[in-house]
């Protein structure tokens, strides 16, 4: 299963073509915002987005990011209380 993941935008590239960087949970992450980038690349800079495989797919604003964030932080400690089969990790 693939999730996207809410990340806040920390810098940007002079244009489009550039990738930004996006902290996700303390975790920079050099991300693709061709998508989400409809003017200057520095007006994306503070604003939260919806990361997926390397590209941002969407905005979001910042209380639904705040509450996708507690969203996975509550399926993770569910992750965590039980056990994952053997040969399996939470990603597979």
């Amino acid at each position: 299963m693939c999730l996207g993941v809410p990340g806040k935008v920390i810098s940007v590239g002079e244009d489009l073509h550039q990738l930004a960087t996006v902290d996700v949970c303390g975790v920079s992450l050099r991300v693709n915002i061709a998508l989400v980038c409809e003017d200057s690349p520095q007006a994306l800079i503070g604003q939260w987005v919806l990361v997926h495989v390397g590209f941002a797919m969407s905005l979001l604003d910042e209380q639904e990011a705040l509450e996708m964030l507690a969203a996975l932080e509550q399926l993770r400690a569910v992750g965590l209380e039980r056990p994952m089969p053997e040969g399996k990790d939470a990603l597979h």
